[in-house]
């Protein structure tokens, strides 16, 4: 007696295709990653070998209050785009808003810096091997900070004018990659630059 059996095939998975914008930013994430390392590296390499001064030891002070505000202002962000997912544009707006005025904070201490190691301590780019690392990592973090701060500006312009809603939700969620991002990469560079490399 034969009996014939019916393969179980399970029920198909449905499955969706990851968000468009989170994967470009992850992918820019990365990719902007591995020129943050080779800056990184190169800063490590170079430091300690510039045959003139000044050296980091001499001119270099630890930006402590601006690496709070930059580092705050991810907790900022993560929490405007939580009020913003459950429909509270008010605070939304008031956390970006806060998230901004970090990021500028942060930037004005740069700006900052850089106007006395110029023009009190004598560092320019071309001064010694330190300079170039220095403003070169340092440069390139600052400009990713500025793009961010000009994207979060945007943002609040359109939340102000009324045009940020919880449907934007997603697409307010990958900008608030990229700002992780630029906090997470000082980390590294506010370690390497400001606490080995002195």
């Amino acid at each position: 007696m034969s009996t014939l059996t019916t393969p179980i095939t399970p029920a198909p998975r449905s499955w969706a295709l990851p968000d468009r914008g989170k994967v470009a930013m992850a992918s820019l994430i990365i990719a902007e990653s591995a020129i943050f390392t080779i800056f990184v590296v190169a800063y490590l390499f170079y430091v300690g070998k510039s045959l003139t001064g000044p050296t980091p030891e001499q001119v270099l002070e630890t930006p402590v209050f601006y690496t709070i505000c930059l580092l705050s202002s991810s907790l900022t962000v993560h929490f405007a785009a939580k009020s913003l997912e459950g429909g509270k544009h008010v605070v939304f707006l008031s956390l970006w808003c806060l998230t901004a005025l970090l990021g500028g904070l942060f930037l004005s201490g740069t700006g900052q810096e850089w106007h006395r190691l110029v023009y009190e301590k004598g560092l320019t780019i071309s001064t010694n091997l330190f300079g170039t690392t220095y403003y070169s990592l340092v440069g390139l973090h600052a400009f990713h900070v500025a793009a961010g701060l000009v994207m979060l500006l945007v943002v609040l312009l359109f939340g102000v004018a009324g045009r940020v809603s919880q449907r934007e939700a997603r697409r307010i969620g990958v900008l608030v990659m990229y700002w992780h991002f630029v906090d997470a990469v000082w980390v590294v560079v506010f370690t390497v630059v400001y606490i080995i490399g002195r």
